[in-house]
């Protein structure tokens, strides 16, 4: 009976908070990839099966009902009991085996995480690692609801829930062709972006509010001559000859270790560099296999960044 019941358990579960999480059947439909159709099946089947209604339908949403909240409260707390389960598992197991989830921004697609995945593949091939790309200020939310054993996360804000391990601050600076005359600079002043044309990061992306400040502080107006939204595509356009770039250093890692890009550090005494941040939740018990990655990836900071 329990070995029946188990799967279709698991799936309402994971149906509901997805709902309870939005407020919106069609929302969780979009992040799980389900029809909202047996989304709706599913909780319909489950407030059945509990005999009480968990969500009030308004024209504006779902809301959780005072039992709604319990079984949510529950679910949360089964997730954590499941998750310390698993690492206790893995801990039988040793390191033969077992899973981790990291969440990382676009940034660190390219460079250090896959170097450093890279060899735990070759020392470690039983372990699977779940990649989350997302935004760094959706990290904290996604690792309180025990969806991601640690997160790299771009200057974290405060969160009661949150403990960083380590952290590693990142320059900010030029990017240039190997050849280029300000590739041959130890370092350089914010005054170069008046002197050649230059490729701007634009909002969303972070950097654009430090060099919107810099213009303000020092008077001086950036010679843009393209402005993007997009790291890659700002990189592209400086190894085209287009014009020289601003980022911080991980964000051209890469090509900077394959020789393609030169960096040169932004000097500036109110200019702040970025923090990248290795931020686990306090409450989590991290699983052997999660252990092991943050290990590499704390080795790493100081070493290879």
């Amino acid at each position: 009976m329990r070995a029946s019941i188990m799967p279709v358990f698991s799936r309402f579960l994971r149906y509901f908070m997805a709902v309870a999480q939005h407020g919106s059947i069609r929302k969780a439909s979009d992040e799980l990839h389900i029809a909202a159709s047996a989304i709706d099946r599913q909780i319909l089947q489950g407030e059945k099966m509990l005999g009480t209604l968990l969500f009030e339908r308004l024209p504006t949403g779902l809301r959780l009902t005072t039992a709604g909240e319990l079984l949510l409260t529950s679910c949360r707390r089964w997730t954590r009991d499941m998750s310390a389960l698993t690492t206790q598992i893995d801990n039988l197991k040793g390191l033969r085996q077992g899973s981790a989830d990291i969440v990382i921004p676009d940034a660190l697609t390219k460079g250090f995480i896959p170097t450093v995945l890279g060899k735990l593949r070759e020392s470690h091939p039983g372990i699977t690692v779940n990649i989350h790309v997302r935004a760094s200020r959706d990290m904290g939310e996604i690792l309180v609801n025990g969806d991601a054993d640690f997160a790299l996360m771009f200057n974290p804000g405060h969160m009661r829930e949150l403990y960083v391990r380590a952290h590693k601050e990142i320059p900010l600076g030029f990017i240039t062709l190997p050849d280029h005359p300000v590739a041959a600079m130890d370092e350089a002043y914010f005054s170069l972006c008046a002197e050649y044309p230059v490729v701007v990061p634009a909002p969303p992306l972070a950097l654009w509010r430090p060099l919107e400040l810099l213009e303000a502080e020092t008077g001086m107006k950036i010679q843009a001559i393209a402005r993007a939204d997009n790291i890659q595509m700002i990189k592209s356009l400086v190894s085209e000859g287009v014009g020289i770039g601003i980022l911080s250093y991980l964000d051209a890692y890469d090509e900077i270790q394959k020789g393609q890009l030169a960096f040169v550090p932004l000097r500036n005494k109110k200019l702040s560099p970025i923090t990248l941040a290795l931020c686990v939740d306090r409450s989590r018990q991290l699983s052997m296999a999660a252990r092991l990655i943050i290990s590499e990836v704390e080795q790493f900071f100081v070493e290879g960044i």
